[in-house]
């Protein structure tokens, strides 16, 4: 009996087990059907459920579809003579295709035995479809008979082939210089800087695949992101949280690879900043992120690096054709970035954002060590300078003016060619200027400030001569008023600050004319305006919320940058209509007439003669002619004001309390309960509550009556990155908020004392 109940038990528990094993197999077959490999870190494993494209999206509208005959025509039927590159989806090719005119394109071909397929030719396709930026590889068009994705042609290859590929006399060293190194990681961290921040409210992107082989590099070596095969499209985090997504599988690229995300499967947007600081480690050492001729130790890079830049030793690992060539100061500055993006928590790692800041600070040190050995080779430019810098300038006619000595300017950059060479302003002549802008034809005019007009006109990108429309570098070139209250003291204020400082932050001066009594400045051209244009001007598209922070945050490292001690700047008319913005809305700090150097001797502030502009002019320096660096601060409390507004600081059209911005604005943030009554209703509320708390907050300590209680700029730089990273949650109520009492938004015309300068 005892027998026969035992083998009843184990035929029941065989029975469970076989019929286990059969289940799993059967789950086991299904996943083989969806995946052809069960590798994890295979690109073939890659499902549509991991992606959550679909191939029926409508932004594949946005994209042309090429016929097959006629990417056979680009590529005279795909002759290996057109042949370009080579990638895990397939070749790539060089061709011509008309699109408004015949251009130059880069061709990429699936390979029918490739590891790829369609999940990543409709993933790239509905990623590029969305989103367009500078520093993003631009797609424009697909075919979808054979998988063939056509994008703008990128003249100068990867960063991959100039770090790490022989040149042609069979050196190692890469040709780059350090500053343009220094150019294209900037330009790369923009491009995922926009795809963590700034794709859209409902949307951020993780690339997931960042290497130095997918940063890309066109005809000016500006670095742009490629290949968004693996890329995910995720949901944007709400307020004080972060997005995780978690994959089944783990798709990325060893070397590059986010540990956490291995282990955890948690993908992250701090999983693309790791892979950015194996990029940034490539730039500094020379080497790939995996080198197994080396010893052990060293075979990855990242383990490798953390290891020296930790005990100190970072002069183990930094490319010897580095060596003596760059500040030491740059170098270590940059390898502590990198080291920070490679913390083995993702919290502890810095967001892009964070990232970008630091980069285009190192670029700002590189600039004015550079410039510095420049300037000792102009010792008499240097003398002149200094000696006009360290005097306050009595008001003088043109007439009346020695102008002996302003000649030249000496300026560090990268001209177009890509050689980090020492750049001299341009002395124009009067001719050159008028060929370049049609005799100043009124259909050239920008706008009109308190110095005179200004004009676009076209130069050479690298001569700087006069161009036909559009067959060269726009340019916008400011022409003096004589019957202008300003004059020479301005015009010349604009070339010692401009001739002196480079940053991202500043508006860029190619150079100047000064023929007998005609005064002009040459200026980068800024493709969206003014920030006053963009929030004031009617018929305008109203600012987003993200890209009102993100001006605002540029503006501020430009003032942070001047109000450092070593370049101890006050610049003295902060308004909106000094902001001025590129294609991609970042901000630069223009018009330096007003500028003046900063106390000295352990003085706290500068006496001066009160200029500025009304409504903007901190309340000290109106009444006593004390400036301080912080009298800055109050200004750009004030253009705050402005930009989470929408609404000029004064105005005349508005009644009682509400002409003064500032007086009303006081009244009502009192109580932030009221906090709608403020905001711009053109924004609809579709800004996160505790981001517009945090810059009330910040906008009445800058216009705080006591200029030692206000922050300084590099605190509300880090204030606003803070904010920059609080996501908007969807609105609840966009009802009647145009007819909330305070929404006065008129459009106006109203003008500062010094009008709106350009």
């Amino acid at each position: 009996m005892y027998f026969s109940t035992t083998l009843i038990l184990l035929l029941i528990g065989l029975d469970i087990v076989v019929y286990y094993l059969q289940k799993l197999q059967v789950e086991a077959n299904g996943e083989q059907k969806k995946s052809p490999s069960s590798s994890s870190l295979d690109k073939r494993s890659m499902r549509e459920e991991d992606h959550g494209y679909t191939k029926d999206s409508s932004l594949y509208k946005q994209c042309r579809v090429f016929s097959l005959a006629e990417i056979k025509l680009a590529t005279n039927d795909f002759d290996e003579a057109f042949v370009i590159g080579k990638g895990g989806f397939g070749k790539v090719y060089k061709g011509k295709v008309y699109l408004g005119g015949e251009i130059d394109v880069a061709i990429k071909r699936l390979n029918r035995d490739s590891d790829q397929g369609a999940m990543e030719f409709w993933a790239e396709i509905e990623m590029l479809s969305k989103f367009r930026h500078s520093h993003i590889v631009s797609l424009l068009g697909y075919c979808e008979k054979e998988m063939i994705l056509i994008y703008e042609y990128m003249s100068n290859g990867s960063l991959e082939d100039h770090l790490h590929k022989k040149r042609a006399n069979g050196s190692n060293s890469s040709a780059l210089t350090w500053v343009q190194k220094l150019n294209i990681c900037i330009g790369a961290a923009r491009g995922l800087d926009y795809l963590h921040t700034g794709t859209g409210v409902q949307c951020r992107v993780i690339h997931r695949d960042v290497k130095s082989s997918n940063i890309l590099l066109d005809e000016n070596w500006a670095g742009k992101i490629a290949d968004f095969g693996l890329s995910r499209n995720t949901p944007a985090p709400q307020s004080g949280s972060t997005t995780n997504v978690y994959t089944r599988q783990i798709i990325s690229t060893f070397g590059y690879m986010d540990a956490e995300y291995f282990s955890t499967h948690r993908l992250t947007r701090k999983s693309d900043v790791y892979a950015f600081g194996v990029v940034l480690l490539e730039v500094l050492c020379g080497r790939p992120a995996l080198d197994f001729t080396l010893d052990e130790q060293q075979h990855s890079l990242a383990g490798w690096a953390k290891y020296c830049i930790k005990r100190g030793n970072i002069s183990r690992i930094i490319d010897p054709c580095l060596s003596g060539q760059v500040p030491v100061k740059c170098l270590k500055k940059f390898g502590q970035i990198a080291y920070e993006c490679l913390r083995t928590c993702s919290k502890d790692r810095p967001t892009m954002t964070m990232v970008l800041a630091r980069l285009e600070l190192v670029l700002t040190w590189t600039m004015k060590s550079v410039q510095r050995a420049s300037n000792r080779k102009h010792v008499a430019w240097s003398l002149f300078f200094t000696k006009v810098l360290r005097r306050d300038i009595s008001d003088r006619k043109i007439g009346g003016c020695d102008h002996s000595g302003v000649a030249t300017a000496s300026q560090q950059g990268v001209p177009p060619s890509g050689q980090a060479t020492t750049l001299i302003l341009k002395e124009f002549t009067y001719s050159e200027l008028r060929t370049a802008t049609r005799n100043f034809q009124l259909d050239r005019v920008l706008g009109m400030g308190g110095f005179g007009t200004v004009f676009k006109g076209w130069v050479d990108r690298v001569a700087y001569t006069p161009q036909k429309t559009a067959d060269g570098l726009p340019v916008a070139i400011k022409k003096f008023n004589p019957e202008s209250t300003q004059g020479f003291q301005e015009w010349q204020s604009e070339v010692n600050f401009l001739g002196q400082f480079s940053h991202p932050n500043l508006i860029k001066l190619l150079g100047y004319c000064q023929e007998n009594k005609k005064l002009l400045l040459v200026y980068e051209y800024m493709q969206k305006g003014s920030l006053d244009m963009q929030l004031f001007r009617k018929g305008v598209k109203p600012l987003p919320w993200d890209t009102r922070v993100k001006i605002a945050m540029g503006a501020a490292q430009g003032l942070a940058f001047l109000h450092t001690a070593e370049n101890n700047v006050i610049y003295r008319d902060v308004k909106a209509s000094n902001i001025l913005l590129d294609e991609d809305y970042n901000a630069k700090i223009s018009d330096f007439g007003l500028a003046k150097l900063g106390p000295a001797n352990g003085e706290s502030h500068v006496t001066t003669r009160v200029m500025g502009t009304n409504g903007y002019a901190a309340p000290e320096y109106v009444a006593t002619g004390h400036i301080y660096f912080k009298s800055d601060v109050y200004s750009f409390g004030v253009t705050m004001l402005e930009i989470i507004t929408g609404l000029r600081v004064l105005d005349t059209k508005r009644h009682g309390i509400k002409q003064n911005l500032v007086d009303w604005a006081r009244s009502i943030l009192r109580d932030t309960k009221r906090i709608h009554r403020i905001m711009d209703p053109r924004l609809e509320r579709n800004y996160p509550l505790e981001a517009a708390h945090k810059v009330v907050e910040l906008v009445l300590t800058c216009l705080h009556c006591d200029p030692m209680n206000r922050p300084c700029m590099e605190e509300i730089v880090s204030s606003l990155q803070g904010i920059s990273t609080m996501k908007m949650e969807p609105s609840k109520s966009k009802a009647n908020t145009t007819n909330e009492p305070g929404n006065y938004h008129h459009q106006d015309r109203h003008r500062s004392t010094r009008g709106q300068g350009a």
